[in-house]
């Protein structure tokens, strides 16, 4: 069986954001109810379900495996594991669901991915993000990964020279994408202005990184139901290409700039489908912070080393541009609950590639690429989908 036999058949996706009225319970089954009747199949067909959380002492419940059976009696009994790794883990989930149906080990599978953020302290959720930093894991810490991506930019700028306003337009780009995107978090069209320029409003949260160029702590959930396609009643999208690429945990023994994880990814995903970066009509990617996605243009070959300021300059990467990205707005403004955000990452990429995206919807999205990460760079998943 080759990957193009997998096929995405149903979606369901929660609003992203502070959502107090909600617990990770409630989440997870939105999501998965959404998603089976999206599908029109009934919980008693799927055959495994894969369940991407971070959590990382976020929640006192850490094992939420078997929450997607409380969204239908049908599942009781389905095998359900949750799947981890940092911020990748809803990618990781996709992933399992795709390896699955490949072994044979199953035709229908569930893929959840879910995470109850706002209820914990910056100081939790800081510490708890921090735990996926070879240096960092232990310390305390309000911003988390903030710093860490901030000292990337400042090598960034060491070596090719200012990107202040690229990053601006990143974050003004993800907002105004956002603003379409009924999931999203932040849904405010800022402007390019007010995410260039420190304010009350725009303070500088780990220097360069200003409060626009980070995403923010979101709940949330997402779901996507994965069939053989001789099987499904109707595809949205099919898997074209999929590959993981880890990188070195140890901050010393990687360059900052190279994201050699998310090349090697990328490149064996490419390769699986068939297909190449000309190709693409859209793409999501790992936007944690504006500095990320400016490098990601760099690792899948948008732009060489320290020329990512052309790609946006260009205006290459906006949605009127030649390669849309983050049309849905990115995790910078949809939100990243992060063990949904690679899930909710392959569900608005099969809405585009079905035409069901709505005011976000890309014209003639044929073929789509989905990147999601863990840690720095460290887990890097890429896939390619494609329309039916």
């Amino acid at each position: 069986m080759t990957p193009g036999e997998v096929v995405v058949s149903g979606v369901g996706h929660t609003r992203f954001g502070r959502l107090d009225g909600e617990g990770l319970e409630s989440l997870v089954v939105e999501a998965v109810r959404a998603a089976l009747a999206d599908a029109a199949v009934p919980g008693g067909a799927v055959d495994a379900v894969f369940f991407g959380n971070f959590n990382a002492g976020m929640q006192p419940m850490a094992f939420g495996s078997s929450l997607a059976l409380q969204a239908d009696e049908g599942l009781l009994g389905v095998a359900a594991t949750r799947v981890e790794n940092a911020c990748a883990s809803g990618s990781a989930a996709v992933h399992q669901g795709i390896q699955a149906i490949l072994a044979g080990a199953a035709d229908t599978v569930l893929v959840v991915g879910a995470e109850k953020m706002t209820d914990s302290s910056p100081e939790t959720v800081g510490r708890a993000l921090l735990g996926a930093d070879y240096d960092a894991a232990g310390t305390a810490s309000r911003h988390g990964f903030a710093g860490l991506f901030a000292a990337v930019a400042l090598e960034y700028q060491r070596r090719y020279g200012a990107i202040g306003d690229e990053m601006a337009w990143i974050a003004a780009k993800n907002h105004g994408n956002g603003l379409a995107n009924p999931y999203a978090h932040l849904r405010r069209d800022l402007g390019f202005e007010f995410c260039r320029d420190v304010s009350d409003a725009n303070p500088m949260v780990a220097d360069p990184l200003r409060r626009t160029d980070c995403s923010p702590v979101s709940d949330g959930a997402a779901a996507l139901v994965l069939q053989r396609g001789d099987l499904a009643a109707r595809s949205l999208a099919r898997i074209a290409g999929y590959s993981q690429s880890s990188d070195y945990l140890p901050a010393a023994r990687r360059d900052p700039l190279a994201f050699e994880g998310t090349k090697a990814a990328v490149a064996q995903a490419f390769k699986m489908a068939d297909r190449t970066l000309s190709d693409l009509a859209f793409a999501e990617v790992h936007d944690c912070f504006t500095i990320a996605e400016l490098l990601v243009y760099e690792a899948i070959g948008l732009a060489g080393p320290g020329r990512a300021k052309d790609v946006v300059d260009a205006g290459i990467t906006h949605k009127d541009g030649k390669l849309p990205v983050n049309p849905s707005g990115g995790l910078k403004s949809k939100g990243h609950p992060v063990g949904a955000t690679g899930v909710s990452q392959h569900v608005l990429a099969a809405l585009q590639l079905s035409g069901r995206a709505g005011d976000m919807q890309v014209p003639h999205a044929g073929v789509g690429l989905v990147h999601n990460m863990g840690g720095l760079a460290v887990a890097n998943y890429a896939t390619i989908m494609e329309s039916v």
